[in-house]
């Protein structure tokens, strides 16, 4: 056995491998299912680790050792099933035991270092070993090793190489006792086994496949910071001196902040304001050592400006080595140190939480230059979110410019005049209703006072401000028994003549206890967002141009927003951490690869026909082509909404012969409609009435439409329920449109509807000519794409919806089959993962008589933080459910995420015609993952704003893909979406996942309406393993009719 040290008081224990030659003056060990060749040379003793099992064979790492020594093993067996006796069964209680266990070997000697190494001469005494660290780009799996101290100058000894006779059949490593060292794993072992998978290695340098480069900036700016400074990490508790009877009060974040300042005022010299970070909540980071223990707080508020008291309670959590994150960004380390990171990211927002509104994570300013009326009462309001992120080149602060809309923060009168359409005072009982709607739930800032004092409004009272009273406390007698008229009281204790008596007060009391404030009295606080879904038409359009600035304007706001003194980098906080930001965004090369042939028909010779596409856009022209795969329609009906309409009536003839006409132009034989039902917008409001319509329309055509086609005056939240019974009770596939676009029926528009229909029916618009990458063998392959969708953040009971899609057709791989579950509220991880993967593999084996043997998974919608999850559950939940007897298909995990900040900006030769980059661009060097396989690719042409790219992030690949193979093989699957001529921004499985999810959240509301409110919105609903879990977790009311279970209904 042999004891390595490659750091003080850190030890390895090495068993002899049979397995690997020995070479002159070194030997070979087992360690973590790797070999380790130990070498003694002139200079120095070095562990080399060698090719294994997912190594690739260039694999090679050397780390300098210390010192080492040797020993005879004798312990105890391993557990587990072995030919040996001893103890458990596993082998002997000697070296010779021939058990596959697991044993604990120990050293029957202690541990005496031989003669130390002698280390090179450029290394003074005491300090650290300069050691060669692994690129971790060209690495898949750098070791988790300390970094070496040097030792005492030596002379190093022979090393005595055990004989094999006396080895194991297969040796385990033996962890020292005296420190944990954790060594590399592999995503690819076995969970059973007992592994637990972590993301893979890059398995190369990067891709070199392009047809050019580009010179690029990314929003990525280096930090610097000194790896030999500590943080001071403390757990804050705050709490009234004086708690109220009841129920505890939750204290607001503002309050937090206030007190944190006050502290800060009250002892400057223990607590300075400078070098200290609060999250806002629980947590404090600090440059210098603060004090601990219990500190008493005032501020003052409220009525009277009266003072509350709080404790402060403060306790060490931990001093955070920034040694630590140098050791990961140098390849020492391979786990990330988060702890660290997160103090790091609280420092580098303390400076832009002073000085700006925080939203989320994100800071916006509400200062006159910072903001853009968007009428209505609303503003949009200009800021940025950042973060910081370990990168290849080191740490990067990541920062993109965002503006959001907020409720503009003036009076309440002022607001209701501007955003209530005809609003007047004068008739203020008639727009009540309206006006109560508006401002329930808004936060107000009462201005009769000093105090400032924030309010959420409850409602409106009953009564005019003239008619309100209430019972005040007689100061002689201490109890409530003098009636007074809210009129005179303001007169008498703030001397303020209310003007609008004439018009309800704000209710903001809160406990079923009564606080009316006038309106007149009230201001909106700032930093209230509003729903930009429901903005007005022309405040959508200005926020529209807001927020999709060009790159050269995004570029220019970036790099102002950074170099601002109250943005991250402002007000000598990180200074004082001793981090340092380079306000120059990073400079890379990109390249661009090259799009693929791809195939339609030939309508002259009827045959396929080979399509290049455009340069520059990437897009083709149906114009004198077909689809590759047209289908019939000859049992179709339209159903008209607008016959009853004033405007937007659907003009019948003209589009049902225009779009005849367009889709026999593309392939796709379309005879006329069995029939054409008019109908009413109203049917949208009462689902009976549109359940018996859809009813009628499926038996008056016999139950054998292959589409109906349904025209709509406008946009309708009944649309959900028209897809849910259709698809799920009468198993009728149905396109909706609106009679708006339809009435002008453009060729475009029309060819658009057309390829919708015909992917919907099973056709196929337009596929590959040559195959995937990598795929070129006779084996069938499977495409899987996962997502989940959410409820909004206001939204408490509402489940979640998992999608699972698949492919069903090989090798165009461009046909789809859905299913949709709901799950626990927010819960991100697929419940029936398996399941859903196990029904689209049998439907996969039901249209193609063979099971596939490649399986490619693409996940949507997870952060970094949940990929653990993914790879250890999602993926072993279906490896579970599909693998069994012979079958035992090679599995792809890979996570697509639009939702990140990194954006990419060419420089004036490589820009595209709107200042983007081209088609194809990949970047997988500088600022992406120090040596996990991820890179950006921006598949699309961009013709708002900036694009974005994508970030692929290959957690597991048992199809051993290079770089280059999967980004050509993702970006030529971007040019299969079904329903346009030009390739998308996501790759289409994890797209189409994302239309099925939202799919089911359209089915969530339909089965409300259907089911009830109250089933769906019970308080028990929170738990699915609740009995009384509301209707909604029912699988059966989600579940396709069968007819559209393997049917692209979803697009």
């Amino acid at each position: 056995m042999l004891l390595v040290r490659v750091r003080e008081n850190s030890f390895f224990t090495f068993l002899p491998s049979p397995k690997s030659p020995t070479t002159p003056n070194s030997s070979s060990y087992w360690v973590n299912r790797t070999f380790w060749s130990f070498t003694e040379t002139s200079q120095k003793s070095m562990l080399t680790l060698h090719a294994v099992d997912a190594y690739p064979a260039s694999t090679r790492y050397s780390l300098d050792v210390i010192d080492y020594s040797f020993a005879e093993m004798e312990g105890r067996g391993g557990r587990g099933r072995g030919r040996g006796r001893g103890d458990g069964g596993g082998g002997g209680s000697g070296w010779r035991g021939r058990g596959r266990g697991r044993g604990w070997g120990q050293p029957t000697q202690p541990w005496r270092p031989s003669n130390p190494v002698q280390q090179p001469s450029s290394n003074p005494v005491g300090q650290p070993v300069q050691r060669w660290v692994p690129n971790p780009v060209q690495q898949p799996q750098p070791p988790t090793i300390a970094p070496a101290t040097a030792a005492p100058v030596g002379q190093p000894v022979q090393l005595w190489v055990p004989n094999p006779v006396q080895q194991p059949q297969r040796p385990t490593f033996v962890p020292a006792t005296a420190a944990t060292v954790e060594l590399p794993t592999s995503s690819h072992h076995d969970k059973e086994a007992g592994d637990k998978r972590i993301p893979m290695r890059r398995p190369d340098k990067g891709g070199t496949n392009a047809v050019r480069s580009v010179s690029l900036r990314v929003n990525h700016f280096p930090v610097k910071f000194k790896s030999n400074r500590l943080i001071m990490h403390y757990d804050v508790d705050i709490k009234p001196e004086a708690p109220p009877k009841g129920r505890a009060v939750k204290i607001s974040k503002a309050t937090l902040y206030m007190i944190r300042e006050k502290l800060c005022v009250d002892h400057p010299s223990q607590f300075p304001t400078s070098k200290i970070a609060y999250d806002g909540e629980k947590n404090i980071f600090s440059a210098v050592e603060l004090p601990t223990g219990k500190f008493k707080v005032e501020i003052s508020g409220g009525e009277e400006m009266k003072v509350c008291s709080f404790i402060v309670t403060i306790n060490l959590v931990k001093q955070l080595e920034l040694q630590k994150l140098s050791d990961y960004l140098s390849g020492v380390l391979s786990f990330v140190p988060r702890d660290i990171l997160q103090g790091m990211d609280v420092v580098m927002k303390e400076n832009p939480a002073r000085h700006m509104i925080s939203s989320g994570r994100s800071f916006y300013q509400f200062k006159d230059s910072g903001k853009d009326e968007l009428g209505y009462g609303i503003i949009a309001s200009r800021g940025f979110q950042h973060s910081l992120k370990p990168t290849a080149q080191g740490l990067s602060l990541c920062l993109d410019y965002s503006v959001v809309p907020f409720f503009n923060p003036i009076s309440v009168l002022e607001f209701l005049k501007e955003h209530v359409r005809g609003f007047s005072l004068r008739e203020f009982k008639r727009y009540r209703s309206k006006v109560e709607a508006t401002l329930k739930g808004l936060k107000v800032r009462v201005t009769h006072r000093n105090t400032g004092q924030k309010f959420i409004i409850a409602g409106l009272t009953s009564q005019d401000t003239q008619n309100l009273s209430f019972l005040a406390e007689d100061p002689e007698r201490k109890v409530l028994s003098k009636k007074v008229m809210l009129v005179d009281y303001f007169y008498e204790k703030y001397g303020k003549d209310i003007v609008h008596k004439d018009i309800p007060c704000l209710d903001v009391g809160k406990n079923n206890r009564n606080n009316y404030v006038p309106m007149e009295f009230c201001t909106l606080v700032e930093g209230q967002r509003y729903t930009k879904e429901i903005l007005d038409k022309d405040a959508a359009q200005g926020l529209k141009r807001e927020q999709l600035p060009t790159p050269v304007v995004r570029e220019s706001k970036i790099c102002a927003m950074v170099q601002a003194n109250d943005g991250p980098c402002g007000g000598g906080i990180i200074d004082s951490f001793g981090i340092d930001v380079n306000k120059n965004m990073t400079a890379l090369a990109g390249r661009v690869i090259g799009p693929p042939e791809l195939k339609l028909g030939d309508p002259s010779e009827g045959k396929v026909n080979k399509l290049t596409v455009d340069k520059d856009k990437c897009q083709w022209n149906l114009v004198g082509k077909l689809v590759v795969k047209g289908i019939p329609v000859d049992h179709w009906a339209v159903v008209d909404f607008t016959a009853y309409e004033q405007y937007n009536r659907l003009n019948t003839g003209q589009f049902i012969s225009g779009f005849i006409r367009r889709c026999g132009k593309l392939g796709i034989q379309m005879r006329n409609p069995l029939f054409c039902e008019t109908a009413n917008m109203y049917a949208f409001r009462e689902f009976p009435v549109l359940q018996e319509l859809l009813d009628k329309v499926y038996k008056k055509a016999r139950c054998q439409l292959q589409i109906l086609v349904c025209v709509m005056a406008r946009r309708d939240a009944g649309y959900g329920y028209l897809k849910w019974f259709s698809e799920t009770r009468l198993g009728m596939v149905t396109q909706c449109c609106l009679s708006s676009p339809a009435n002008k029926a453009s060729d475009q528009y029309l060819a658009n509807l057309a390829l919708k229909l015909n992917a919907k029916l099973g056709g196929s618009n337009v596929e590959l000519i040559e195959r995937l990458p990598r795929f070129e063998g006779e084996g069938h392959v499977m495409f899987i794409g996962a997502d989940v969708n959410h409820p909004g953040s206001q939204n408490t009971t509402s489940p979640s919806i998992a999608a699972v899609v698949a492919t069903v057709n090989w090798p165009a791989a461009n046909r789809y089959a859905a299913r949709i579950r709901p799950q626990a509220h927010r819960m991100e991880k697929i419940q029936n993962f398996g399941a859903m993967c196990l029904e689209l593999v049998e439907a996969y084996v039901q249209a193609n008589k063979v099971k596939p043997e490649k399986i490619v998974v693409f996940r949507d919608g997870v952060s970094e933080g949940q990929f653990d999850m993914v790879l250890n559950e999602e993926l072993l939940d279906l490896k579970r459910a599909i693998q069994g007897g012979n079958y035992c298909p090679t599995i792809t995990l890979i996570v697509a995420r639009k939702r990140h900040l990194t954006r990419l900006f060419p420089k004036v030769n490589d820009r595209s015609f709107n200042g983007n980059v081209p088609p194809g661009t990949v970047v997988d060097t500088t600022v992406v993952h120090l040596s996990e396989f991820d890179f950006y690719l921006c598949s699309h042409y961009g013709t708002l704003g900036t694009s974005k790219p994508t970030h692929y992030h290959v957690l597991h690949d048992e199809h051993r893909f290079s770089s280059d193979q999967i980004q050509k093989l993702i970006y030529n699957l971007c040019f299969t979406f079904a329903r346009c001529t030009k390739p998308v921004s996501l790759v289409p499985p994890v797209y189409y996942a994302d239309l099925a999810a939202y799919r089911g959240r359209l089915y969530y509301d339909a089965i409300v309406a259907e089911v009830g409110a109250s089933a769906a919105t019970s308080s028990s609903v929170a738990s699915p393993s609740s009995s009384s879990a509301g209707a909604w977790l029912n699988d059966r009311l989600y579940r396709l009719h069968g007819a559209l279970e393997n049917m692209m209904f979803f697009i």
